[in-house]
């Protein structure tokens, strides 16, 4: 708590700083959730046990901007990483602590066809779930990479107007690994190129993109391998509405060079998305199979329903209640062995922006 409020007034004083610095500017967001979760696992159809839970979880987050003229700026994104997707949970007595850190920060220039920012950069993998399918591949549902890689990554990025649309290609640095066999040298570290060009055909606004891999990475499930991923989003308007749609494919055929192991996969996500007015709503289906180092196929169902209410609004800030649901089927078919496992949970969440 006290490293909180240190930071927290540190903002502020810089803030205020004299007319001679650039200004400031602070904002976020700070949330409750109530979560009730319902667990359930079975092998080859039969039940193996249960459980449930019922969680009292809040999260607070400031941003920080600054206009430094002719186009520069600059952004940072504070919150805890000491939990899943910043979430702290209510622990026995109260004892828990909540500390804030800088999760990102990067700074640029935008000009008037072009822009350029380097730092820790933000995804929104909540609404482009490239990254998910790309470094969770056998469980790239329920937003895994906004909620335990919070979102970021660090990277150097160039945009710029390419006909109707706008190309942006992304330099991420993804892992650090020293190299004692020097074989590969100062290109042992994880590189990944993603591209991604967003345009508009009559009404509807496309959005094309491909995850390159450009030296060996390590993920969720392997080490030292190349996949790639690719695929696009897709916005159409509805009336009131609007309908998005997804479809990303990842591959990898590479074999660890440390240890040897052949690594064979491919996957798939699709996902429908709905919104109108105060509700959002989506479906993924994920299907990864694995052909080496063993034979085995993943299957991810995963539902999100939330529905917003403007309890207050202004130019100051707002406050929100929003209730949610989030449903998660997932099986696992290894060597005709299947393992499946559910889990269902309903969150009410109270969040105010400033």
């Amino acid at each position: 708590m006290k490293k909180m409020l240190s930071l927290a007034a540190m903002l502020a004083v810089i803030s205020y700083a004299s007319p001679a610095s650039a200004e400031l500017k602070i904002g976020g967001d700070a949330s409750v959730r109530v979560r009730s979760e319902f667990n359930d696992y079975e092998i080859n159809s039969t039940h193996l046990y249960d459980s449930e839970d019922l969680k009292y979880q809040y999260r607070i987050r400031l941003k920080a901007s600054a206009d430094l003229g002719d186009g520069y700026f600059f952004k940072a994104l504070v919150q805890n990483e000491d939990y899943a997707g910043s979430w702290a949970t209510v622990s026995d007595n109260n004892t828990e602590t909540y500390g804030l850190d800088v999760s990102n920060f990067y700074f640029g220039r935008m000009m008037e066809d072009s822009h350029y920012q380097i730092g820790r950069l933000p995804l929104n993998s909540f609404n482009n779930p490239i990254f998910d399918l790309a470094l969770y591949p056998t469980s790239p549902v329920d937003v895994p990479v906004a909620t335990y890689n919070f979102d970021r990554v660090f990277g150097l990025n160039y945009g710029t107007k390419v006909g109707n649309g706008d190309l942006n290609a992304t330099l991420v640095v993804l892992d650090n690994n020293s190299n004692t066999a020097g074989d590969k040298g100062l290109f042992n570290d994880g590189y990944v190129l993603h591209v991604d060009y967003k345009t508009t055909l009559g009404n509807v606004t496309i959005e094309p993109q491909a995850l390159i891999a450009l030296t060996d990475l390590s993920g969720k499930d392997f080490s030292n391998i190349s996949p790639n991923t690719f695929g696009a989003n897709a916005i159409i308007p509805a009336g009131d509405a609007k309908i998005g749609l997804s479809a990303f494919y990842t591959i990898c055929d590479d074999t660890n060079p440390d240890t040897n192991l052949h690594v064979d996969y491919n996957g798939y996500l699709l996902r429908l998305k709905a919104e109108s007015g105060p509700v959002m709503a989506w479906i993924d289906y994920n299907r990864t199979n694995l052909n080496a180092p063993m034979d085995e196929t993943y299957d991810n169902l995963f539902v999100w329903a939330q529905y917003n209410v403007k309890v207050h609004e202004s130019a100051l800030g707002t406050f929100s209640v929003t209730p949610t649901i989030r449903y998660r089927a997932s099986g696992e078919d290894s060597s005709g062995v299947t393992f499946d496992n559910s889990q269902l949970r309903a969150e009410l969440y109270a969040t105010v922006t400033f």
